[in-house]
């Protein structure tokens, strides 16, 4: 619960609202399905977690078959896109003995929904990467980043101002703003805020997380692939949104029972990556991308034997994933790299 401060900035708000250990939105439900609030790619297909196994199998190769990898999931979810994933691993007998297979997870009560899925395989929960040991790492990150908390400033008469969320009577919010000096958000964030921009978004753990995965990828070679919704463009724009059962929700209601999220700025990731002296090796659409790996040919292929309804039902899901008016174009793939690697599968080739 929110004590009856004043006043407390927008990121810390939406860290109570979702991860406050004893009654925080992550820490207390599952908010995956049709009895939840949303449904993320993996739930909709196995074929989505099948062209990320074969992605991963690829990348492996191009790093000269080691014989020792990490792949580590950034939240993971139900479980579902693991679980998928090692069973598509398993077809590949010398990839599979060779991998080891991390969860970072957060929550404890999603992390109990994962260890029961995944209680027939060998899968290990981590909760710091220094935990991982040296041999090259693949970070797989499916909807992570949206989930973390923000801050937001906007420009008032050529003034910067911070947003707040003034609290009373314990759920009674709205929002005010307090002025603040740009140089303090540009030494945040890295670099300088262009004149034009009239809203600056961005979160202050997507920074952490990054710098952190940046200092293990140098250290041990790999790579960080990451899938969100979102937008490349230089001017920043109010993105934070809540959702409830599925339909979008005002940010002051359902406290700590809805999501609240916001789209990531691959614009902004991509100055983050320089400054951290990694290489972006491709920017794609999640249409895109999955075509590129071959989810048709997959879908082709599975459907081939099967009823009628089992087929169309395969096909359904497939046009959910790729079609531009669902996930298709919103959604985005990004790959960071080391600045020795060049892998562009999955990507479009310069």
């Amino acid at each position: 619960m929110l004590k009856n401060k004043r006043s407390i900035p927008l990121d810390q708000f939406i860290n109570k609202a979702l991860y406050d250990k004893s009654s925080g939105y992550y820490f207390k439900k599952n908010p995956f399905g049709k009895n939840g609030d949303y449904i993320t790619s993996p739930n909709i297909s196995r074929l989505f977690s099948e062209m990320l196994s074969i992605w991963t199998i690829a990348f492996w190769e191009n790093l000269k078959f080691p014989k020792k990898i990490n792949l580590i999931e950034l939240g993971g979810g139900n479980g579902e896109m693991v679980l998928q994933m090692i069973k598509t691993f398993e077809k590949f007998p010398k990839f599979s003995n060779s991998c080891n297979i991390f969860i970072y997870e957060k929550s404890p009560y999603l992390k109990s929904i994962q260890k029961k899925k995944l209680q027939d395989y060998k899968v290990k929960w981590i909760k710091s990467f220094n935990e991982l040991n040296n041999n090259p790492n693949i970070f797989v990150a499916n909807e992570f980043f949206d989930a973390l908390p923000i801050k937001q400033f906007i420009k008032i008469k050529n003034r910067w101002a911070e947003r707040y969320i003034e609290i009373s009577n314990n759920k009674n919010f709205k929002f005010i703003n307090k002025f603040t000096n740009i140089n303090l958000i540009e030494q945040r964030v890295g670099f300088k805020i262009s004149q034009k921009q009239k809203i600056v978004e961005y979160s202050p753990l997507s920074l952490k997380f990054l710098k952190l995965i940046s200092r293990k990828l140098k250290r041990s070679n790999g790579g960080i692939l990451i899938i969100d919704y979102g937008y490349m463009n230089n001017m920043m724009r109010d993105t934070v949104q809540s959702i409830y059962k599925h339909k979008t929700n005002n940010i002051f209601l359902n406290f700590s029972d809805a999501d609240i999220t916001h789209l990531i700025n691959f614009e902004l990731f991509k100055k983050i990556i320089k400054k951290n002296n990694l290489k972006v090796q491709g920017i794609t659409s999640q249409r895109e991308f999955l075509i590129n790996m071959g989810i048709l040919e997959r879908a082709e292929i599975i459907s081939k034997k099967l009823k009628f309804t089992d087929k169309a039902n395969i096909f359904y899901r497939l046009r959910k994933l790729i079609d531009n008016k669902e996930m298709g174009k919103l959604f985005k793939f990004m790959l960071i790299t080391n600045k020795n690697i060049k892998f562009k599968t999955g990507f479009k080739v310069d």
